[in-house]
């Protein structure tokens, strides 16, 4: 603190004392300190740890209290995620140490971390600017270890954007002051887009009333959970696919590094590009909810409760604007709004208070190159509309204006999309909002819950629910199913896999027609061959040429169930994708023609992309007799044939068997060739499991002793799969899952399928200790087991203990390596019973642990009692010199010993010859690892003359 001069005023030396407290917050609420006065006590200040937050404190001090109050409420979603995942103790210690007291009562509500949230950020606010203030104050100082994306961001929109805040809030909620004449046309235009969006429609369910059902946008919709992300634009596999199976792991593992984007907030400021984005993409698989949530931002605009800012917003779809050829923005706009004539010349001329969202690119016909140099700046120009869409992106037309459009991640992984300024990416729901789902679909509570049980113990089926279209399929047909299944009944209508689901759904639609079934069953062939070339070519909207090619009739009542209509021009698509898949399928069960389902099943294992892919476990599901005789009466009378066809085309698909070859020096071609024989392995298994032919499965894997799918990510859902594949080959010894990233609940999902196997690896998949239990559980259950590698995971913690009970009681173990676990010294007395009772133990590796303590010794004393040891691994476990001579003891008793390691230890010290004595007697030994031991000169001495009576001895040192 500088002295104080005898002019200054009384406060500077009041803050002097202050300072001793480390206390900045109370000085706040102290009014009569002027800022300027307050600005100089920061400079000093201790409480900062750098110049950055300094910084930031003294912007904060800037703003009055209602743009505190106004700010803060504009990031409350934004504080929950951020506190939901930041660490509590840190945060309550910043807080405390900002005089704001007793927050210790917080530490109770860890495990309901919203809760928490929602508590603490309400008593914040509640206690004033000052504490507002020291709340952002100790986020910032928390922002590097234990940061987010979001935390970032928020941070610096507050840091370069706050005082403006409060003018966009007003704006966004209260909107422009528009002359008379275009207020009364906004409302027009209000009054025409709150019909067409104030119901929310649902596809015709398969019930007898065959009417399209519309909800109440406040009662059926279920909010979306948007991230900002850029990893769609490497995406080349089957969209639901890759993103369903990754999508429970990508929750839990990436929660706190994705930066959620509340719907009210895609035109707020962009951390990535540093600015108030006017482009904004937004992406999503097929039935993600891409289309409804374009509908709620415009219902929700119209309501007054969204974007005020903007005057006047178009609203249009891709595959609406297909029927031009040229046309200009102008007429594009009268032709959906007719209203508008008189006016819309005035209305263009503020592009700043306009928003044009396009739906669907995936939909468009047109090419859009977004790099074209040719643009069009005149909105009464005739152009091709894809031309006008890329001008307005690239803010050569109607300069200003704001663009939000929506599209597949297939067609924007080969654009250029870096004019938007904004990408966000659609994650569907998350567990919360699948319930909700379940919740708002089913009316009565009891079977609300029952449904979502049901499906929270089917993998497969839940796996899905991230899509609103899959939530719907599944409620559809386990309401339909519940009503017609008595306590007393089978549950066949019951589905347990993605095949079963949509057979059965289909079947409850085609139950409630009165078409004769010959005439459905064309109509099914028909559209299934129409169904077929869409995804072979990538086609998910068809024409009425379309139909007419294909023979289907457009007339029939039947069609409707199955097929969207879309006017303006008239276009067809399949209720989802997923639909559209199972009938391309289908269609080679009821119309079956041996040649044709021999190009299909080579088209589709071909195409690199996935699109075939579930295709392909559609046709395998379908294989099954059980899930078929579901569609009795509408199958051809050779369905048969084809099962047996597919289930030969299966057999054959799978990569070949036998023992596994060692590749220690493979090139790049050869690693990537074994990297996709293993992700085929693993699309066979699906295959396999939509079959539910057990019989099939053992057969199809006779020849494989041991499943290696190292290095490949496995979900969850892959763990069930491959639980099931194991269940049922009891032959299969081996299982080598290392480098999978397999998680707690994958690892529980998996359990049930390794009572048989003798050679286990799991290793280095940064499994925690909660994974202890599942896997006591497999080692009780399997007696067997041989070979057991839980290297590189972090096994260390309270469960632990389970664990090595179970390795206990074992008592067969030949190899066992728990290296790179943190375990520590206090799992010495444990392990050394593991020891002990596993007599036969040839391989044991214990390095990267922390092992050295006061029951070392018992550890090493079990160690002298084996007699068959050939590996023994102990590096870096900074064991001390006396270690020495109980390994003296442990090297005498195995002589037959290979490689030993003890790198990275402090053997250095007078016992140290009582070991090199050991080792000379040693005469098969292969390799000693004795690096970073602190070895003196004449250590090293020693060991070279070992070196020199041990030739065929390799020694690291």
């Amino acid at each position: 603190m500088r002295d104080t001069e005898p002019g200054q005023p009384q406060q500077v030396r009041d803050l002097e004392g202050i300072s001793q407290h480390n206390d900045i917050t109370v000085l706040i609420s102290t009014a009569v300190i002027p800022l300027h006065v307050l600005e100089d006590f920061i400079l000093v200040s201790p409480s900062f740890p750098d110049a950055e937050t300094r910084k930031f404190y003294q912007k904060l001090c800037h703003y009055p209290p209602h743009v505190l109050r106004m700010t803060y409420r504009y990031f409350q979603e934004d504080l929950l995620q951020i506190m939901e995942n930041l660490n509590l103790p840190s945060l309550l210690h910043e807080l405390s140490s900002r005089n704001i007291p007793d927050l210790q009562k917080y530490l109770s509500l860890e495990h309901d971390r919203k809760t928490l949230a929602r508590n603490l950020l309400q008593e914040i606010f509640c206690r004033g600017a000052e504490a507002v203030i020291t709340l952002w104050v100790s986020l910032h100082v928390l922002r590097k270890d234990h940061g987010s994306p979001v935390l970032g961001a928020v941070l610096e929109e507050l840091g370069h954007r706050g005082e403006d805040l409060p003018g966009e809030i007003l704006l966004d909620e209260e909107g422009h002051n528009l002359p008379p004449q275009l207020r009364e046309i906004q409302n027009h235009h209000k009054k025409h887009l709150y019909e067409k969006t104030e119901k929310l429609i649902e596809n015709k369910p398969p019930r007898c009333n065959q009417e399209e059902e519309s909800f109440p946008f406040c009662t059926r919709y279920v909010t979306l959970i948007l991230v900002s992300t850029h990893h769609f634009r490497e995406r080349s596999e089957n969209e639901l696919i890759a993103t369903g199976a990754r999508h429970e792991e990508y929750v839990k593992e990436k929660h706190h590094e994705l930066q959620r984007i509340a719907p009210n907030k895609m035109f707020r400021w962009c951390h990535r590009s540093r600015l108030v984005p006017h482009m904004v993409l937004v992406s999503g698989v097929p039935g993600v909810g891409k289309s409804t949530l374009m509908q709620k931002i415009v219902y929700d605009w119209v309501k007054g409760d969204l974007y005020q800012r903007f005057s006047f917003v178009f609203f249009f779809k891709f595959r609406e604007l297909n029927q031009w050829d040229k046309v200009s923005l102008e007429t594009l706009i009268l032709h959906h709004y007719p209203y508008l004539w008189q006016q819309l010349e005035n209305i263009l001329q503020d592009p700043e208070k306009l928003l044009f969202i396009f739906d669907g690119l995936d939909e468009s016909n047109q090419t859009m190159d977004f790099t074209s140099r040719h643009l069009c700046s005149d909105p009464k120009q005739p152009e091709r509309c894809g031309h006008i869409v890329v001008s307005l992106v690239r803010k050569s037309l109607l300069t200003g204006c704001s663009v939000l459009m929506t599209s597949r991640p297939t067609r924007l992984a080969s654009m250029d999309c870096r004019d938007f300024q904004r990408m966000v990416e659609i994650s569907g729901f998350f567990t919360e909002e699948r319930k909700i789902y379940f919740e708002n679909f089913f009316r009565d509570p009891e079977l609300a819950e029952k449904a979502f049980t049901y499906v929270r113990q089917n993998d497969t089926l839940y796996t899905f629910c991230y899509l609103p279209s899959y939530c719907w399929i599944i409620c559809t047909v386990l309401s339909r199913s519940f009503q017609t299944t008595s306590s007393d009944q089978q549950v066949s209508l019951l589905p347990r896999t993605v095949t079963q689901l949509f057979a059965i759904f289909v079947a409850n639609i085609l139950s409630n027609h009165s078409l004769e079934k010959s005439g459905a069953q064309k109509l099914l062939q028909s559209m299934g061959w129409m169904a077929e070339h869409g995804v072979m070519n990538h086609t998910i909207i068809f024409d009425g040429r379309d139909l007419e090619s294909f023979h289907v009739d457009n007339k029939s009542k039947l069609l409707s169930s199955f097929l969207m209509e879309s006017e303006e021009p008239v276009s067809y698509s399949f209720l989802h994708l997923t639909v559209q898949e199972f009938f391309s399928a289908f269609v080679h069960y009821a119309d079956y023609s041996p040649e044709k389902l021999q190009e299909s099943l080579e088209k589709a294992k071909s195409y690199p992309d996935g699109r075939g892919e579930m295709f392909l476990r559609f046709l395998c599901g379908l294989s099954d007799a059980t899930t078929r005789s579901l569609l009795t009466g509408y199958l051809d009378t050779r369905a048969a044939q084809a099962s047996r066809d597919v289930i030969t085309w299966l057999k054959n698909f799978i990569p070949g068997g036998g023992e596994e070859e060692e590749r220690l020096e493979a090139g790049e071609e050869e690693r990537l060739e074994e990297s996709e024989n293993k992700k085929q392995l693993l699309r066979t298994f699906f295959y396999l499991f939509e079959t539910r032919n057990k019989v099939l499965v053992q057969e199809s894997l006779q020849s494989h002793r041991t499943l290696d799918l190292s290095y490949v990510p496995l979900s969850a859902l892959d763990c069930t799969v491959l639980s099931f594949i194991m269940e049922c080959c009891s032959h299969i010894e081996g299982l080598h899952l290392s480098r999978c990233s397999i998680d707690p609940e994958g690892l529980e999902r998996l359990a049930p399928g390794l009572h048989n196997v003798r050679d286990l690896s799991l290793s280095h998949n940064n499994l925690p200790d909660t994974s202890c239990v599942p896997l006591a559980s497999v080692i009780r259950n399997n007696p067997d087991l041989k070979i057991l590698v839980l290297s590189g995971n972090r096994l260390a913690g309270p469960d632990l203990s389970v664990l090595l009970e179970a390795l206990s009681g074992l008592c067969r173990l030949e190899k066992l390596y728990l290296g790179y676990n943190n375990l520590p010294d206090t799992s010495c007395v444990p392990l050394a019973s593991v020891i002990r009772n596993n007599p036969d133990l040839k391989i044991l590796a214990l390095s990267g642990n922390r092992l050295p303590g006061p029951d070392l010794s018992v550890l090493l004393e079990a160690l002298s009692g084996l007699r068959r040891l050939e590996e023994l691994h102990l590096a870096d476990n900074n064991l001390p010199d006396t270690s020495c001579v109980p390994l003296a003891s442990v090297i005498r008793n195995n002589p037959d010993l290979k490689i030993l390691d003890l790198s990275g230890n402090r053997l250095s010290g007078p016992d140290l010859s009582v070991l090199l004595e050991a080792l000379s007697g040693l005469r098969r030994l292969e390799m000693l690892h004795l690096r970073d031991n602190g070895f003196s000169e004449e250590e090293k001495e020693e060991i070279e003359k070992l070196q020199k009576r041990k030739p065929n001895m390799r020694i690291y040192y």
